[in-house]
């Protein structure tokens, strides 16, 4: 059964080949695909296995699951895994010496029987089906199962490059008016994460037919705008990362929003290769995450072969790490005709909220300040330690001046008696015993603090306009169009489209029954 991509249509529960995320702390979230078997060929008797250092999953524990459930980890023997070796051996490490073959004789044994084992292997695997075991729940361990969001992505993704963080990509996609429906340029994909953003950005459900998507015209009807199902179309210019992006944009099902191309925008443009140019991109919104962006704008023009849509204004954003590139690109944007130049640099921090608990009563619980929180409680350790420095010093005096020191008589702890003061451990077991009776939700002042590092990566974002072009021919026809409109409704002074309200006051006027519309053209006529 195929199920819409999760992060535009996220289901109730968890179900198999569907992304999910594990939750295990703030700062640590896992990735997986749910599968009911084990597609990593790992052995583990109950299936496929996510292994954390909070614990192991196994996804028979996770499919099934409503989102946001907190699941326990189970007790999986990681020391069970059965592995099955390529070449001549089995896997078995071989010791230094102890083959008689010639390395290039022992290359021509594996490349002769690699591929008779991984046939053989596979045959195996689909014959044999094997009982996956019921997973037992461990005593300690637990994560919580979230439904991928691109911001959860972000937060999760494997990287392969420096990444766009939450707080870049969603201003940029704010500030390239990016819409349901819009078809978006994406130069420089590296790990993904914008990637998803802008395919959620643009995702505008299924269209009704093929004709409403906007890739065969250039329509201005606001009823198929609407209909138009967006696009994101991703440049990268590294093969490995392309082949690897492929691979995530179809296990998260965004084969029908996203299209990768490998191709070097810098030399080759922003052709695809499904198509015969670029001029069927026709895209309004362009992101371009590169060394040198000056090098691509040169693509970027109204030109008939040019990715850019005819009859809308492009809005371009550039992310760059150093001022000088972007006095480079400024430059170049300038030269070729882009407008409202400007340059932003965000800055964010994540803001904690807690409750501070202060005071000696708080001494060896977690997360508070266990100093003492009045000045009596400050006295009152004072002299506890006082004291026992007092005791101590006491009973190694009387124990250096008694003879009897062979004899069984039970010596103090430390040369001071038990029933003089309470031992660190005795305090800190009675602290928490007392713990279980308290509210600690409710205690503390309630305090605030930014974190101390930046989640994103810094640069500068460079943002343009692009007109559309506008000939003498468009003039013309644009005025014939206004002066049209001016001769059906005339509201005062101004001249608008009519909407309903002015359409019922003129059929009034024209019936001569609307006292304020005699009162309105009088008025015109005086003036």
């Amino acid at each position: 059964m195929s199920y819409p991509s999760p992060f535009f249509e996220p289901s109730a529960v968890a179900h198999p080949n569907a992304l999910a995320v594990l939750h295990l702390k703030r700062d640590l979230l896992t990735p997986t695909l749910l599968r009911t078997y084990d597609d990593e060929q790992l052995g583990y008797a109950e299936g496929k296995v996510t292994t954390t250092r909070y614990g192991n999953y196994p996804h028979t524990t996770l499919i099934g699951q409503p989102w946001g459930s907190q699941v326990k980890a189970s007790l999986v023997d990681t020391g069970t895994r059965g592995r099955v070796g390529l070449h001549v051996g089995k896997g078995k490490k071989r010791k230094r010496g102890g083959s008689s073959l010639s390395p290039a004789d022992e290359r021509a044994v594996v490349e002769d029987n690699i591929e008779p084992l991984i046939e053989d292997r596979e045959v195996e695997q689909v014959q044999e089906v094997k009982e996956v075991k019921a997973a037992v729940p461990a005593p300690t361990g637990f994560c919580h199962l979230l439904p991928p969001t691109p911001e959860i992505w972000t937060a999760s993704l494997p990287h392969r490059t420096q990444i766009v963080y939450t707080p870049d990509y969603s201003y940029i996609l704010q500030r390239l008016r990016v819409t349901p429906g819009t078809n978006i340029i994406e130069a420089g994909a590296g790990s993904g994460s914008f990637t998803h953003a802008a395919a959620r950005a643009v995702f505008n459900g299924s269209s009704d037919d093929g004709s409403a998507d906007g890739h065969d015209g250039h329509t201005q009807d606001p009823i198929r705008a609407r209909k138009r199902k967006g696009k994101v179309w991703s440049f990268e210019f590294h093969e490995q990362r392309v082949r690897k992006l492929e691979s995530e944009i179809h296990d998260h099902s965004l084969e029908d929003i996203v299209t990768v191309t490998h191709r070097d925008v810098y030399q080759d443009g922003f052709s695809v290769e499904k198509s015969a140019s670029a001029s069927s991109i026709n895209a309004s919104a362009i992101f371009l995450d590169l060394p040198a962006p000056w090098l691509a704008l040169k693509h970027l023009t109204r030109d008939p072969s040019s990715p850019l849509h005819p009859l809308a204004s492009v809005h371009l954003c550039t992310f760059t790490p150093c001022i000088e590139q972007v006095q480079r690109t400024v430059s170049a944007l300038r030269s070729l005709g882009w407008l409202d130049i400007e340059m932003v640099e965000l800055s964010a921090q994540r803001i904690e909220v807690r409750r501070d608990r202060i005071g000696l009563h708080e001494e060896g619980l977690r997360g508070v300040n266990a100093t003492p929180a009045t000045v009596d409680e400050a006295i009152g350790r004072l002299r506890e330690v006082e004291g026992r420095d007092r005791s101590y010093h006491h009973g190694m005096t009387t124990k250096a001046q008694n003879d009897g020191a062979d004899d069984d008589r039970s010596e103090p702890v430390n040369g001071l008696d038990t029933e003089d003061y309470i031992s660190k451990e005795q305090r800190l077991q009675r602290i928490r015993e007392a713990q279980t009776d308290r509210k600690l939700y409710k205690e503390g002042r309630l305090t605030h603090r930014s974190e101390p590092e930046l989640k994103m990566h810094t640069s500068y974002l460079v943002f343009a306009i692009l007109p559309r072009s506008w000939t003498e021919e468009d003039e013309r026809l644009a005025q014939e169009e206004v002066e049209r409109g001016s001769k059906d409704v005339v509201v005062g002074r101004s001249t608008k489209p009519a909407s309903k309200r002015e359409m019922k006051r003129v059929a009034k006027r024209q019936a001569g029954g609307d006292k304020d519309v005699e009162m309105e053209m009088k008025w015109q006529l005086d003036d």
